[in-house]
């Protein structure tokens, strides 16, 4: 069992060998989710009355910065679930949040949209091989679902609708960037991962700031 779980994983161009510093610009920047997480938590405190939704991701994204750090320096099984575990109940915590938030839903109308959210991702990850896109397919239910979100909010709340759009912009950017990381090895071999790294920690940023806006509309969410 200790075998399997430290059984190193190589699947971005910067690394060259299983030593633990052998990604170190994808191990540095992952400092832009603490920086983000930062940031969005002086907002938090800034805000009046207290946001216990929104404080609890932005503890999540400083989880997501932690574990991003541990797969890239120790670079093996363990160390990939410290990095995809917070992001995915990153995801589907903030969609459940935002259903509530941006559409006025129930409870019980939030936690059905952000099931049925979560089986349709199952079902990508089920049919397409996790190798296409140098794994970012898994990303892909999530994209569709923050530009969805935007564009049906956006007739009755330009103010959330827009911004959630621009995230969703850049996090389409950063998704290319982790996409074409092993393809352009030879032209770059430091690789773009790092740059998926930056600009989807200012998309979490960007999606946390409207959720927090978001509740001065809907503060029982």
């Amino acid at each position: 069992m200790e075998a399997g779980w430290t059984t190193p994983i190589d699947i971005y161009c910067e690394r060259t060998d299983p030593a633990y510093w052998s990604e170190p610009v994808n191990a540095i920047t992952n400092a832009a989710f603490l920086l983000a997480a930062l940031a969005a938590y002086l907002r938090w405190r800034s805000a009046p009355g207290r946001d216990g939704p929104a404080l609890a991701l932005v503890l999540i994204l400083t989880a997501i910065g932690i574990g991003s750090f541990l797969f890239h320096t120790f670079a093996d099984r363990w160390s990939v679930l410290a990095d995809v575990i917070p992001i995915t109940i990153f995801i589907y915590v903030y969609f459940f949040f935002a259903i509530r938030r941006f559409f006025a839903a129930g409870r019980a109308m939030a936690f059905l949209v952000t099931a049925f959210f979560l089986a349709g991702s199952l079902v990508v990850d089920a049919i397409v091989p996790s190798h296409v896109l140098n794994g970012s397919v898994s990303y892909l239910p999530a994209l569709v679902a923050i530009l969805i979100v935007g564009a049906l909010v956006i007739g009755q709340r330009p103010d959330i609708g827009w911004p959630v759009l621009a995230a969703g912009a850049i996090f389409l950017v950063s998704l290319t960037f982790r996409s074409v990381d092993m393809a352009v090895c030879d032209a770059l071999p430091l690789g773009t991962h790092f740059l998926w790294h930056m600009l989807n920690a200012l998309t979490l940023y960007m999606l946390l700031r409207v959720l927090m806006d978001a509740r001065r509309s809907s503060p029982a969410a």
